[in-house]
């Protein structure tokens, strides 16, 4: 895998440290809380597709999930191991080495858009997923794309990754052209740039977005089935 594929790895025992806990947690929350229904991942077999360093795989394995965690690197792969006892899997989410239908969930946040074809990512998730399976996925919107540019030519989120961000309606598009039944889409996160004097000000915008002003918050989230 190229460079820019690896740059998360390339750090990944200090990715933690450099983590907004706010952003995570509330991710957590919404991909748990509300992506999924109240125990419907018990006994269910779970593929974290970008898992980072474990924090939604540890979440899904305590809801009682098999889960398998796949990233792109071994030293991610290695964080995730201090955080729960899942399969772990080097891949990347644009070509998944599992036969189609394998799981029966799939958790991917922030994610698809640090691939070179987010577009892959979603048709290969879409492939391994079993009839009647969900997925729960978030990810930044192209709305606010040049919010990172401006961060990243000011030095203010040093980052030499991929940034294919997806828009609201085309994410839409992407997920019925392979047979994924979108259930819920909504935004989050109403301002980049997150800082702690914003929090309740962000938390309480939220409430809108399953409205009009969700197509232009900074995060999707979708919950989508197959067919």
């Amino acid at each position: 895998m190229e460079r820019k594929g690896l740059f998360y790895d390339g750090f990944a025992s200090e990715f933690d440290k450099a983590m907004n806990m706010y952003d995570t947690n509330k991710r957590l929350r919404i991909v748990y809380e509300e992506l999924f229904r109240k125990g419907e991942l018990k006994g269910k077999k779970l593929l974290d597709a970008g898992s980072g360093t474990g924090w939604f795989s540890a979440r899904a394995s305590a809801l009682g999930a098999t889960v398998t965690s796949l990233d792109v690197g071994e030293n991610l792969l290695n964080e995730v191991k201090k955080k729960c006892d899942t399969a772990r899997v080097v891949g990347d989410v644009t070509d998944l080495k599992f036969p189609d239908r394998s799981f029966d969930c799939i958790v991917s946040t922030e994610v698809i858009e640090h691939t070179p074809d987010p577009k892959k990512a979603i048709s290969e998730m879409a492939r391994v997923l079993r009839k009647n399976g969900v997925i729960a996925l978030t990810v930044p919107n192209r709305f606010w794309h040049f919010a990172v540019t401006i961060g990243n030519v000011l030095k203010l989120r040093p980052y030499d990754g991929f940034e294919n961000w997806v828009g609201w309606s085309e994410l839409k598009r992407e997920f019925e052209k392979n047979g994924l039944k979108i259930k819920k889409q909504f935004g989050f996160h109403a301002v980049p740039f997150v800082s702690p004097k914003l929090y309740s000000a962000i938390d309480y915008l939220d409430r809108y977005g399953e409205g009009p002003l969700g197509h232009f918050m900074v995060n999707i989230a979708i919950r989508a089935e197959k067919g």
